[in-house]
């Protein structure tokens, strides 16, 4: 998620307003620069799981807290014995350290916070999946990305990486490697328009507009459930520790991140047209770790909520628009004129005694969410706001 830093020349005039993005793009490297890569992953695995190993037996045996500096000044002392570590760009032995640092930080914050704490654990060869050089020691020319201490290596640069590029990262996924860059660009406001919309998201239909657009659900998990049943039962099948297991878990994490991408696509493409086209996007403050928690778990999770709403909140800050979250209890229970309208879960239909509305549960819901959010009035909300409509897009 894009994060908004503000960089003033005085107190009064804000001269630019910078976000920091993300760029991912495929890698197309060598069977050397291949091999390269899984050689650095070991090597700050190792380092990981050593600085986890330490930090835990300083404090059991002498009650010492280590801290990253305590532990990164010990590197050059390292490098003169091992010649692995040596091979490495010197920030990214540096990154891994920082990572162990970072994962006490986050555990002591829950512990802070009385939240299920989850003590930081070691890193198998699954769980490692990537390094990462954070300052420097990379460069990016045209389509081809340049490693320090490593060489070369050509990516599908899908789209243009624009800004000032602040970190790289070197990611192993089921289907190859990736790079990340974070790059710190300027926000891009777009032209602010009138129209405006509620987002009731549901189980039937992802989500339902004030507008009265509905989304349809594509339920992209459950629709894959037969190729991933297949995938597992092959690996079910295989001997542990064999590579015809190790083959049959790659196509398995392959489908899987088939289903991811084919749901992010899905998001982005939603979120992006929403905020294209809406200056006010209202939208309700799911507990959406809650309800992944319950009987519908499954569904939930494979709608991705949490994904979606995160998407539409930093596309629209840079694009100058306004996002607002309300208060999600009793919006399915709520009329627009304000009367208690109750309703079972399998009551799809909305019906006022006091002002003899009639529509479509979720329809109403949304009108109710963008009404919380002090945006069209209720005479508006009654009727379908044609101007909320996108009738180019395949969704809307």
């Amino acid at each position: 998620m894009p994060l908004p830093l503000a960089s003033c020349n005085d107190v009064n005039v804000c001269v630019k307003h910078l976000f920091v993005k993300a760029y991912k793009f495929k890698l197309r490297p060598s069977k050397r620069v291949a091999h390269v890569f899984e050689q650095t992953l070991d090597v700050c695995r190792e380092l990981y799981n050593a600085g986890l190993q330490e930090r835990r037996d300083s404090w059991k045996l002498n009650k010492v807290s280590l801290n990253f500096h305590s532990q990164a000044i010990q590197l050059p002392a390292i490098k003169t014995v091992r010649e692995d570590v040596d091979a490495l760009y010197s920030q990214v032995p540096q990154d891994a350290l920082r990572r162990v640092h970072k994962a006490f930080d986050a555990f002591f914050r829950r512990v802070k916070a009385r939240q299920t704490a989850g003590f930081p654990r070691f890193k198998s060869k699954s769980r490692y999946d990537s390094f990462c050089y954070p300052q420097s020691g990379f460069k990016l020319i045209g389509d081809k990305l340049t490693l320090s201490k490593i060489g070369s290596v050509r990516l599908r640069l899908s789209r243009p990486c624009e800004g000032n590029i602040k970190t790289c990262t070197i990611k192993h996924e089921a289907d190859g490697w990736y790079v990340v860059f974070t790059a710190e660009t300027e926000a891009k406001p777009l032209p602010k328009l009138s129209a405006q919309v509620g987002i009731d998201v549901g189980l039937t239909n992802f989500a339902t507009l004030s507008s009265g657009t509905e989304i349809d659900n594509p339920r992209f998990f459950r629709a894959a459930q037969a190729t991933l049943a297949g995938a597992q039962r092959k690996v079910a099948r295989r001997k542990k520790g064999g590579n015809q297991r190790r083959k049959a878990v790659q196509l398995l994490a392959r489908v899987h991140q088939h289903v991811r991408a084919q749901r992010t696509d899905f998001h982005h493409k939603i979120s992006r047209l929403l905020v294209n086209n809406h200056q006010l996007i209202a939208v309700e403050d799911l507990n959406v770790k809650g309800l992944a928690s319950g009987v519908l778990a499954k569904a939930v999770t494979d709608a991705g909520w949490g994904y979606f709403l995160n998407m539409i909140a930093y596309k629209a800050e840079d694009a100058g628009r306004q996002f607002v979250k309300v208060d999600a209890r009793g919006t399915s229970q709520t009329c627009i004129c304000g009367a208690h309208t109750p309703k079972t879960l399998s009551q799809r239909w909305h019906k006022c005694d006091a002002c003899g509305l009639s529509n479509s549960r979720d329809h109403v819901s949304a009108q109710v969410i963008l009404q919380r959010a002090g945006g069209l009035p209720v005479e508006t909300l009654t009727y379908r706001n044609t101007e909320s409509v996108v009738s180019e897009s395949p969704y809307l």
